[in-house]
């Protein structure tokens, strides 16, 4: 793990930011708050601590949610495009970067899953799964 500045951005490019390594976790969540928040079987969520973050352009663009029953968990999104983004979890002591909205590698893979237990009945191991580079041919 490198201490590399790298960027990240919503789809529609309005809000960027930088993140400063190293992460210090690199988890797959599979609680059910971040299966609704992401839409997919499970959120791949990187820490950082708050100091080593910094909004470069479109903070005005990035709206907040707090479940009221969380004691950490929040979301952030761009108002444009409805990305996933960057939050501070409640208390601000780590900063919760959405790594599908980085622009680059970040030097570090998953280390685990956590709330397995209560993923999604419908996950499936994709190893086994067939592989396409495109859409497949019908």
């Amino acid at each position: 793990m490198t201490e590399k500045k790298i960027r990240g951005s919503c789809l529609c490019a309005e809000v960027t930011y930088e993140v400063e390594g190293p992460f210090k976790i690199f988890q797959y969540c599979h609680c059910s708050r971040c299966r609704k928040f992401t839409g997919s079987a499970h959120a791949s969520n990187l820490f950082v601590p708050p100091e080593r973050f910094r909004w470069l352009c479109g903070e005005e663009y990035v709206g907040r949610y707090e479940h009221p029953d969380a004691k950490y968990f929040a979301t952030n999104f761009c108002k444009q495009c409805g990305s996933s983004l960057p939050w501070a979890v409640q208390g601000g002591k780590n900063i919760v970067v959405t790594a599908g909205t980085l622009d680059e590698d970040p030097d570090i893979r998953p280390m685990w899953n956590i709330f397995w237990k209560y993923r999604a009945a419908w996950l499936e191991e994709t190893c086994h799964l067939t592989k396409y580079d495109k859409f497949p041919g019908k």
